[in-house]
């Protein structure tokens, strides 16, 4: 039982409780999110070392291309159960059959709106229908799940008739879906209590009123023990419940096991960069801000007690706890800041850089590490050659393999390398890394787009973060050209990073 809260409230499932993950499929639905077969079986493989019991690998009906997916999902070995999405026709389900899935997810109408409006059909044709399609499923060896579509809309008592017709036909659970994010959770409750009476019970919820995760948890409050989910809630419109909130809060606040946590933050920064989805800073879980500290007050406590302010490990979901500096940072903060950089600093010049990151913070900027560091040698009257630094860079991308050239000063000694890539800033990158070799192989642990100016004359802000051992460091670089910024930042980072080291990086073209 979990303490925290001296009295538990309490589930009406068992000590666990089950995923289905449908990113591949409602989560793909998303405007604007197409992801390719090679991206699908590469999630599918995360989403089964983060032991989600259930995949959703797609729609097998969709079309050709589709049902490739699928089959190159179900020929991976996963432990999970491997499904396909299926309306409520025949050849859905000889379609799935098709892709080697293990079972289904049948769809079928269940408010008059869809049983009427979009099928064409009545309540008993709906009930015949599911029957029938059930015991085919079942027949063929599939494990399957009934969906009642828009089922917050449905009239309970017909709801209730349908998941009976259901489970008597064999099906493996029924689902209570939330199809538009149109309900409460009292209704949920009320609802998924007369259906969990049935037979096992499955909810699936949307977020467009802002209470997918509320009515995920009445629902297990009422006897649900699945719930689908997509990794970082990308879904149609407002989208899906997520799959990390659903699974740290079932830990967190109820000692209930869903799924691997410390695996959560590598599948979500995975689903984002297939997506083009980028994570909200301020996004529960997996958004940048969640185990970071500005505030002077909030990080005196955090250095005296990493649970201060902070309601559970970051190394639960597999992430790291950040200390970044600004206006409201403190002399607590940027002592342990520096400290972690390896600079000595005595009270004074503490205060002296505390002082001049507030300052820059006014200003509206962000305070990287880069900055910190330049505050510090300047307060201390310390001269530091630069290590690494960028001379000329020329990318072109048009007509062709996008291709870069970069001439690079790496301590005293002029380097230049070329190199191709997938788009103009990867192929610098890559310029970049040839020029300094092996020795300089820094790892590129987040890249992002912090701002960009209006008009013509825009100006990008791009900020990278690297590791080189167990040393990292953030720096930001600001040009028009967005390939510039990148590689100035990159190139700044490096230099941060190879500084204590006076060894000088190996070129690549170097005999051995």
């Amino acid at each position: 039982m979990n303490e925290r809260f001296g009295k538990t409230p309490e589930l009406r499932t068992s000590d666990s409780v089950q995923l289905l993950d449908t990113t591949l499929r409602d989560g793909e639905q998303a405007p604007g999110v197409s992801l390719t077969p090679a991206q699908k079986a590469d999630i599918a493989q995360a989403l089964d070392r983060a032991e989600v019991d259930y995949i959703e690998a797609g729609s097998a009906c969709t079309g050709p291309g589709e049902r490739e997916t699928i089959k190159r999902v179900t020929s991976l070995g996963l432990d999970a159960t491997v499904t396909s999405f299926a309306r409520g026709v025949k050849n859905d389900v000889d379609l799935a059959l098709d892709c080697d899935v293990d079972g289904i997810t049948l769809v079928v109408p269940a408010s008059d709106r869809h049983v009427e409006s979009k099928v064409g059909t009545t309540r008993e044709g709906v009930v015949e229908t599911t029957d029938e399609l059930v015991a085919y499923a079942k027949d063929h060896g599939l494990w399957v799940e009934v969906i009642g579509e828009d089922g917050s809309r449905a009239a309970p008592e017909f709801l209730e008739s349908l998941a009976r017709a259901s489970h008597d036909a064999g099906a493996d659970r029924f689902c209570f879906a939330d199809t538009v994010g149109h309900t409460s959770p009292e209704h949920t409750y009320e609802v998924v209590s007369r259906l969990a009476e049935l037979g096992p019970t499955s909810t699936h919820t949307h977020d467009d009123l802002g209470l997918a995760m509320a009515n995920v948890h009445a629902s297990l409050a009422a006897g649900a023990d699945l719930v689908h989910t997509t990794v970082n809630g990308i879904g149609e419109r407002a989208g899906n419940v997520a799959l990390e909130e659903v699974a740290i809060a079932l830990d967190h606040c109820y000692d209930v096991e869903s799924v691997k946590l410390d695996e959560l933050y590598a599948l979500a920064q995975k689903v984002a960069q297939a997506t083009g989805v980028a994570l909200p800073p301020n996004k529960a879980v997996v958004g940048q801000n969640a185990f970071t500290h500005e505030s002077g007050i909030h990080t005196d406590g955090t250095l005296k007690d990493d649970a201060m302010y902070e309601p559970y490990p970051p190394e639960t979901v597999g992430r790291e706890r950040r200390l970044v500096l600004g206006k409201h940072a403190g002399r607590a903060g940027v002592k342990a800041a520096l400290d972690e950089h390896g600079v000595d600093a005595t009270d004074e010049e503490v205060a002296a850089v505390v002082e001049r990151v507030k300052e820059l913070g006014d200003r509206g900027k962000r305070v990287t590490d880069a900055d910190l560091l330049a505050f510090a040698e300047d307060v201390q009257g310390r001269e530091r050659a630069r290590q690494v630094e960028l001379l000329d860079l020329t990318a072109a991308s048009g007509g062709g393999t996008p291709t870069a050239s970069v001439r690079l000063r790496v301590e005293g000694e002029e380097r230049v390398a070329s190199g191709t890539g997938s788009g103009p800033v990867d192929a610098a990158v890559k310029a970049v890394r040839e020029a300094l070799g092996p020795d300089a192989d820094a790892q590129l642990d987040e890249y992002h787009v912090d701002a960009i100016t209006g008009g013509t004359d825009a100006v990008v802000t791009v900020e990278v973060t690297m590791s080189l051992g167990d040393r990292s460091v953030t720096v930001a670089a600001s040009h028009a050209d967005i390939t510039r910024a990148s590689v100035q930042a990159m190139v700044n980072a490096l230099d941060r990073l190879l500084a204590p080291n006076h060894t000088s990086p190996t070129p690549a073209s170097a005999d051995d």
